[in-house]
């Protein structure tokens, strides 16, 4: 999928709507042929049906400006410092081994199907694991749930930590891209460089986390149903964007706690990458 500078950890990544490669290890954390999503396990959140709400989460205007702004000076701010397929990919302990504090989530299409309260059921097993290596330090930043603009008197934000056991739903008034880390700062009680912020939106979550001094990290949506067209043409967008600044040389901010993004990835699901650690 996406190279991080120097040693290459996954190839470019194809346009996001389009199927991942196969995988060549087996998941550990799921069965090999998963279960086709359940709409029964999207039911939406009350305030996140209503139609004011579901119009401002397909046009972001933080999002087209981050476009524009990024493009013009940054390409990198969008760019992660490691892609996986999702949260399964990943080795919590290295990470919390690697010094990180604490973890922040994006919600739909990271942790839950879009608009759902639930955690998506495959991921049980990587989200114990996670509250294991950082017990009491993961939360929630979402341009949903916890956002005063669609949220405001928090009614999706217990909904969600009543949903996910160990989670806290950070309420804030920006919406990302925009804002900075002040209100997560304050809750882990250090600063966001020394968090992983793990999203599956290069303009919004991604650039928002390097902005801010965060390890960023890319997943691939869990689900397009629920999506909006607007959103699924967009994420398709994002793809040939940062592809194309992949091959005009563009390369992934350094992160001073992990020069090498390989140490925290459990194993390869990609034909053409490293081998397994052992």
């Amino acid at each position: 999928m996406l190279r991080p500078p120097p040693a290459p950890l996954l190839p470019p990544a194809p346009p996001r709507s389009s199927p991942l490669p196969a995988p060549r290890a087996a998941n550990p954390n799921t069965d090999p042929s998963p279960a086709p999503f359940s709409a029964a396990r999207a039911t939406p959140m009350g305030v996140a049906a209503s139609w004011p709400r579901a119009l401002g989460q397909r046009f972001n205007a933080g999002g087209v400006a981050a476009v524009v702004t990024v493009a013009a000076s940054e390409p990198r701010l969008a760019l992660p410092h490691v892609s996986v397929q999702d949260i399964r990919w990943l080795d919590w302990a290295e990470l919390r081994r690697a010094g990180f504090r604490g973890v922040v989530f994006d919600k739909d299409n990271t942790l839950t199907a879009p608009y759902a309260p639930a955690l998506w059921p495959l991921l049980a097993a990587s989200f114990d694991q996670c509250r294991a290596a950082f017990p009491g330090a993961i939360a929630l930043y979402s341009n949903s749930a916890g956002l005063k603009q669609y949220d405001p008197d928090g009614v999706d934000a217990s909904t969600v930590e009543a949903a996910i056991d160990g989670v806290h739903v950070i309420r804030h008034d920006a919406k990302k891209p925009a804002g900075a880390a002040k209100e997560i700062e304050s809750y882990f009680g250090c600063s966001a460089s020394d968090l992983v912020l793990v999203g599956d939106r290069y303009f919004t979550d991604i650039v928002y986390g390097n902005r801010n001094g965060f390890l960023t990290v890319l997943t691939e949506p869990l689900s397009f149903a629920g999506e909006s067209y607007i959103v699924k043409r967009v994420r398709k967008l994002e793809g040939y964007i940062t592809n194309y600044w992949y091959k005009k040389g563009h390369r992934p901010i350094k992160h001073q706690l992990l020069p090498d993004v390989r140490r925290i990835v459990k194993f390869d699901p990609y034909e053409d990458s490293i081998s397994p650690r052992t």
